[in-house]
């Protein structure tokens, strides 16, 4: 029996290959770099083109598209390796499977053709835009309006919190379009709009002006994106019908959920390493302090939570990969994930003591790393919202 946390059963030989390989990737290029990345800011350059060569950017894209096509339960497995080593390059695999996952799904064949090689390569890379500066969770409230002229749209508006908003160079863009449906989500449309990588000005009517400067999740490029009289082709609406944009989101928004789950597993997972080996290292009172019974009871606890989560992650993505709805389990999973991960790091923090708050031990990023994913893909509060009504549904009186 494995010693360590976050077993997974019943896994192909194809799949423990994969995370192998991946887990030995983050051991020797990802852990030795991050937090010297992290500080400056800077996008890891090296290691993207290293996980392009390892083929992880197509990992969920069917061989006919020349990916790998594999499940969404061996990247949620991939993501936990991934955080581990830094969460940011997560992050930048993220976005880009979410485009991938809605070409998939609701592309039109064309579409698929046209973007799926290519993603599956990475010579694109995918970044998907449903919030705007007044609005984070209420998407059926998005203002930036797209208007039909001839065979043609034109764009208006603002977007933000677009993660690789300026790395990337196709992006997934949620805005209005008035249709006179009944329902607000009804007159909403995804489109396809292929970029080139950078900021500023990037094509007439399109903005993106800059970094915003956070508190972590450092590394990768998190943007606004200004829209002034863009002009798009129809055939770049997602599926090729407008109005059907709310519905393609949320389906990849579940999907989504998943993964800052096994993110705020792979943080965890990270902190509870660090907090063990520390533990045993450091002494007081004539004995490591793993020995005291405080600090043992922490240890456990931190452990037990990254189990509890790991677990959830398993059971959301097996459920979306037998092709079921798992709103309610990948909201469960991301919530408590992302909870504990906050609980995890606080407690690895605390073992530290001083040393936690100083920038050259690892546990400093973690600490700021962590609240990120209380607030990604939905925050804490929509998910409690989300399970409740799903529960109340299966336990109608």
């Amino acid at each position: 029996m494995s010693s360590r946390l976050c077993e997974t059963a019943d896994l192909t030989d194809v799949q423990r290959d994969i995370l192998s390989a991946v887990r030995t990737f983050v051991d020797d290029k990802v852990l030795p770099v991050a937090t010297e990345l992290e500080h400056k800011d800077e996008y890891p350059t090296e290691i993207v083109a290293a996980m392009k060569e390892m083929g992880i950017f197509g990992l969920t894209i069917p061989e006919e598209f020349g990916g790998l096509g594999e499940s969404l339960l061996t990247y949620a497995l991939v993501v936990e390796e991934l955080s581990r080593g830094w969460m940011s390059v997560s992050g930048i695999v993220n976005t880009h499977f979410i485009v991938a996952y809605l070409l998939l799904q609701h592309g039109t064949d064309e579409q698929k053709r046209k973007y799926l090689p290519r993603l599956a390569a990475g010579e694109l890379t995918g970044a998907f835009s449903m919030s705007e500066p007044a609005l984070g969770s209420d998407v059926a409230a998005i203002s930036t309006t797209a208007t039909a002229e001839g065979d043609s749209y034109v764009i208006n508006g603002q977007k933000m919190w677009l993660t690789n908003g300026g790395s990337s160079s196709l992006v997934a863009v949620l805005v209005r379009t008035p249709l006179g449906k009944d329902r607000p989500h009804q007159n909403l449309t995804t489109f396809l709009i292929e970029k080139t990588p950078g900021f500023g000005e990037i094509a007439p009517g399109l903005t993106i002006p800059g970094k915003i400067d956070k508190m972590g999740y450092k590394g990768v490029d998190t943007t606004e994106l200004i829209f002034d009289g863009y002009r798009i082709g129809a055939d770049e609406i997602l599926g090729g019908e407008p109005g059907r944009g709310f519905y393609q989101m949320m389906d990849g928004v579940e999907v989504g959920r998943v993964n800052v789950a096994a993110r705020g597993v792979g943080v965890a997972t990270r902190a509870f390493e660090l907090g063990a080996s520390y533990a045993q290292q450091r002494e007081t009172f004539g004995k490591p302090i793993a020995e005291h019974q405080a600090v043992l009871f922490r240890l456990a606890e931190m452990g037990t939570k990254v189990e509890a989560a790991h677990q959830m992650v398993v059971r959301a993505a097996r459920i979306k990969d037998a092709g079921q709805r798992n709103d309610l389990e990948a909201g469960m999973a991301k919530y408590l994930a992302s909870e504990y991960c906050r609980e995890v790091v606080e407690d690895a923090f605390r073992i530290h003591g001083g040393y936690g708050f100083a920038k050259e031990y690892e546990i400093e990023r973690l600490y700021r790393e962590a609240p990120m994913l209380l607030i990604g893909e939905g925050t804490a509060d929509i998910q409690r919202m989300i399970i409740g009504r799903r529960l109340l549904e299966n336990y109608k009186l």
